[in-house]
């Protein structure tokens, strides 16, 4: 009932979507573009049909209606011109939000993981990591002293 009253709500414009309407409107554009040539080069026939039955005031009149379809001819070029510009800009808008969508996702993130991480967290694990290098540094040389005749041996060759 308030969309009757007050009418739809207004849609905001996607980027897929306009992509496909400028699209649309291109290829409408193409269309009329080669319509009017088609006319265009008809009008040209008609003139120099004219022109051999000596009917000199037929033949302008088809080449006033040439001129006219080649004006025309020239606005819908300036019009594709203007499309492919608005079709350009739109794509570079659309890469540049997806850049910055995925900027803002990766600081998030690297934000939770922040969150997640805590720096007496990180000296608490890095004073174990030191112990255990120390431990396991006095179990290897603990192995690696010789014993019985071999340590004997050792103590004579260094007197």
């Amino acid at each position: 009932m308030f969309n009757r009253l007050l009418g739809k709500p207004k849609q905001e414009p996607n980027a897929l979507t306009s992509l496909d309407k400028l699209h649309e409107t291109l290829e409408m554009l193409e269309k009329k573009e080669k319509v009017l040539l088609k006319k265009a080069s008809a009008e040209v026939e008609k003139a120099k049909e004219f022109t051999k039955a000596k009917n000199k005031r037929a033949a302008i009149q088809c080449l006033k209606r040439k001129r006219l379809y080649e004006q025309q001819i020239e606005q819908l070029g300036n019009f594709q011109l203007r499309i492919h510009d608005q079709m350009i800009m739109l794509e570079g808008a659309k890469a540049t939000t997806e850049t910055v969508d995925a900027l803002r996702s990766g600081a998030s993130a690297m934000k939770a993981m922040q969150k997640a991480t805590n720096i007496d967290d990180v000296d608490k694990t890095m004073d174990e990591i030191n112990e255990q290098t120390e431990n396991m540094k006095q179990i290897q040389e603990a192995l690696s002293t010789p014993i019985g005749a071999a340590a004997d041996f050792d103590e004579v060759i260094t007197l």
